[in-house]
């Protein structure tokens, strides 16, 4: 059936910590959507409850809700149940990607390099040995929650008296928090459309990493596509990427983050399953840089779904 003659749900906002970077990404996809003839129409979970959807005669969903409850398999879940296609990867991918440690874990038992860490629960936090855990990772360590998203709850420690305080913040944010040793090399971003690994994106944030506010707000934060490495290493890394996004089972898109260590070798760092698509947004930067404008993306990503 053409696409143009279905009645398309955009799913934006909800309730997550990411939902006003939800709303700006949809409002892109949905003018992107109209602009070209779709039937396209904003959604928004807090307003509206999406098992209606069926009911009211909507047909697919360009799902562009991040973070908790949109990203993490539950919207996939219902939506699946009501039998509704959507954008983006399916119940598993997404519930075990929105979880930092399982899908590290996950990458690791496969020999996928991931950074070294530890792991905190708000149950085993009062055990917590600073003195152990600098022994073991060194300084400066990077703290962050297992399941929030866009940079939310991450600190970076440079000594042994504020771990403590940075596994507190981040346990405020989550059940379980990672500590992992400093990765300091190169921040790279990936993105995989379709199956095919598109050119990285290399990422100069204007702070010591790339937080929240690098993200989202700064206008100095530099990306850099192409990411500046020898043809050599782009296949090494399209060929990690795409790897990991396999052995998780990832579908449709995703962005896949990598950072190299202090001698320069890639190390796996999250998947997103729903990336950003804001005039900040990683995704669209790099397919512009093979000749896929913002409107194809979209297009492309809805034609993706199942």
């Amino acid at each position: 059936m053409n696409l143009k003659e279905q009645k398309i749900a955009v799913l934006l906002g909800g309730s997550s910590a990411e939902r006003e970077v939800s709303l700006n990404s949809g409002k892109a996809v949905l003018d992107a959507l109209l602009s070209q003839g779709y039937d396209a129409y904003p959604i928004d979970p807090q307003e509206y409850n999406v098992a209606d959807l069926k009911k009211d005669g909507f047909e697919r969903v360009f799902n562009i809700l991040h973070g908790r409850g949109g990203e993490d398999g539950t919207m996939q879940g219902l939506l699946e149940q009501i039998g509704l296609p959507y954008t983006g990867c399916g119940v598993m991918a997404s519930a075990l990607t929105m979880d930092k440690m399982r899908t590290k874990m996950l990458w690791k038992a496969f020999g996928l390099p991931v950074a070294e860490m530890e792991i905190v629960t708000k149950q085993n936090f009062v055990d917590l040995d600073p003195a152990a855990v600098v022994a073991k990772l060194g300084l400066p360590l990077m703290v962050k929650p297992s399941l929030e998203g866009s940079s939310v709850g991450l600190t970076k420690v440079k000594q042994l008296e504020q771990l403590k305080d940075a596994v507190a913040y981040a346990l405020k944010f989550d059940e379980t928090v990672l500590i992992e040793e400093w990765l300091a090399g190169e921040e790279l971003t990936v993105p995989v459309l379709g199956g095919k690994v598109l050119p990285a994106v290399k990422i100069v944030p204007e702070g010591e990493f790339y937080d929240y506010d690098a993200k989202y707000i700064s206008d100095n934060t530099q990306y850099f596509c192409p990411a500046g490495l020898s043809a050599e290493r782009e296949q090494e890394l399209a060929d990690l990427v795409k790897r990991a996004y396999d052995v998780v089972g990832c579908r449709g898109w995703s962005r896949i983050d990598v950072m190299t260590d202090a001698q320069g070798h890639f190390r796996l760092v999250e998947v997103n399953t729903n990336p950003g698509m804001t005039s900040h947004s990683l995704f669209p930067k790099s397919a512009a840089t093979v000749g896929i404008s913002f409107e194809r993306l979209v297009v492309k990503i809805l034609e993706l779904s199942a």
